[in-house]
């Protein structure tokens, strides 16, 4: 590698590590209670460096926020076009939601929420890069759905919005407000067949039915 390129992948490397160091601080103190002395503590860096990549603790928290959303779209993604709506809609409820009611995208949550009364921006960058994402990302597949003669709707966002909503069914909410730390797959599956049978229902054509 040049110069260039071994400079780049440094650079890399050490705004990985102020982030994993941040993520750390953030899940344990909350974002008013961490502070920057104790990110660059964990993550390993002088102040100084930390100030080098990132100007505030705002402005790394919004960092951080982008890094885990991008990260989680592409857990979710779908490969391909979805060719079955039944099929699909079971399959890309159980993943997002065994993503989103994760314990540290819970706790990511309820700092976001915390956060946004003093620094809007936060929570505007979180709804954008995270269930605004989602909307406009199932709201596309769900279009190519109906496409194939197997959904009919209006409005594809919306459509979008209440399967979301169906595929949590409460469970969020709950873990969001401390009842309970964790929801079991099997949980989660029941909850995101009742809501594809309601969906389908509401939206789906005979030629979406698959089973």
């Amino acid at each position: 590698m040049d110069a260039e390129t071994v400079a780049h992948v440094h650079d890399g490397a050490k705004r990985k590590q102020i982030l994993d160091g941040a993520r750390a601080v953030f899940l344990s103190d909350g974002f008013d209670g961490a502070s920057t002395n104790d990110i660059a503590r964990v993550a390993g860096v002088s102040k100084g460096t930390l100030y080098v990549y990132f100007d505030s603790k705002e402005q790394l928290f919004e960092a951080l926020i982008l890094q885990d959303r991008q990260q989680q779209a592409e857990r979710v993604a779908t490969i391909g076009e979805p060719e079955n709506a039944d099929e699909f809609l079971r399959d890309y409820g159980r993943r997002l939601s065994c993503v989103v009611m994760r314990p540290e995208m819970i706790s990511q949550v309820r700092m976001v929420i915390a956060a946004t009364g003093k620094f809007p921006r936060l929570g505007q960058v979180f709804y954008e890069a995270g269930p605004g994402h989602g909307l406009r990302t199932l709201g596309a597949l769900l279009i190519k759905l109906k496409a194939k003669g197997q959904l009919e709707f209006d409005d594809a966002e919306l459509a979008a919005q209440h399967f979301l909503d169906l595929s949590h069914a409460g469970l969020l909410k709950r873990l969001l407000f401390g009842v309970g730390e964790t929801v079991s797959e099997a949980d989660i599956g029941r909850r995101v067949d009742a809501a594809v049978d309601v969906f389908l229902r509401a939206y789906g054509t005979k030629a979406s039915i698959a089973r």
